[in-house]
């Protein structure tokens, strides 16, 4: 299945780096993170990718042009740098399609502007570039196909440390306080699965998750499959910090192509309460 990338967005809420960089293009380590979310579809077999360009795209496009393949795999240094044998590779059998959507789109327009990149796909995938997870995204896409409707996302609970708070009807009395984590709240996390026939629900100018998705949920036709493990998005500093305090502990569920990440999905999730 080929995989839309949205990566167009100003990323407001992350101003300390995305004035300088697009927002999927601040890093994780040595790579940035829409690298990360790269790598975990291909792990999974799914190497066709469209990136929905916008914002500093060209930024994007110079980053993957002159890709570096030694940053992160092995290889083999000789004749003072002149010859290099690279022992592994990252991107060497992906197919990357850069599109410049426009700089002020939202989601529906994008997703409608790389429909022409999609012909022949019955079914595709598509994400936000800016969160990650360990979701095994075989048996997510099992369920899809069991469930036999147009779309889907990925139903998570927040990461943020905020309260829920229960209050009666009238006077105010509070009911109940807990935290976001164990409450019943769920929200969009991304990680859509779509089918061709989506494009017959979005009308010019809308968001995807609003009109679109207001008519599929009417139709039943709309879907969500509820997280089992590790999620977390990049959409404040605060969040970076933790991506980059996970990473520096060698802490990486995401990074579901390591073989350590089998060490991971089997041990306790980590605390992604944020302050």
């Amino acid at each position: 299945m080929k995989v839309v990338l949205f990566c167009g967005g100003l990323g407001t809420r992350l101003r300390e780096y995305s004035e300088t960089i697009p927002k999927p293009m601040v890093e994780i380590g040595y790579r940035p993170i829409i690298w990360h979310l790269m790598r975990y579809y291909a792990h999974f077999g799914h190497k066709e990718f469209i990136l929905c360009l916008g914002y500093k795209g060209d930024y994007i496009k110079n980053y993957f042009l002159n890709y570096d393949e030694c940053l992160s795999n092995n290889f083999t240094l000789s004749k003072g740098g002149k010859d290099i044998q690279l022992h592994t590779t990252d991107i060497e059998d992906w197919k990357i399609t850069f599109v410049d959507t426009g700089l002020n789109l939202n989601i529906g327009e994008r997703l409608a502007a790389v429909k022409p990149y999609l012909e022949g796909e019955d079914t595709f995938l598509a994400n936000y570039s800016d969160g990650l997870s360990d979701l095994d995204l075989n048996l997510y896409l099992e369920y899809f196909q069991q469930q036999n409707k147009i779309a889907s996302f990925l139903a998570v609970q927040p990461s943020q440390s905020f309260h829920v708070v229960s209050l009666t009807n009238e006077d105010g009395i509070v009911e109940n306080i807990r935290s976001v984590g164990h409450s019943d709240l769920w929200i969009n996390g991304g990680f859509f699965v779509l089918r061709k026939e989506i494009f017959d629900y979005i009308s010019p100018g809308e968001e995807l998750v609003l009109e679109p998705f207001q008519r599929l949920i009417r139709k039943q036709q709309l879907i969500a499959y509820r997280n089992p493990g590790f999620w977390a998005c990049m959409d404040t500093l605060k969040e970076k910090i933790l991506f980059d305090d996970m990473y520096a502990k060698g802490n990486t569920p995401w990074a579901v192509w390591e073989s350590h990440s089998e060490i991971f999905s089997n041990s306790p999730k980590p605390d992604l309460k944020i302050a």
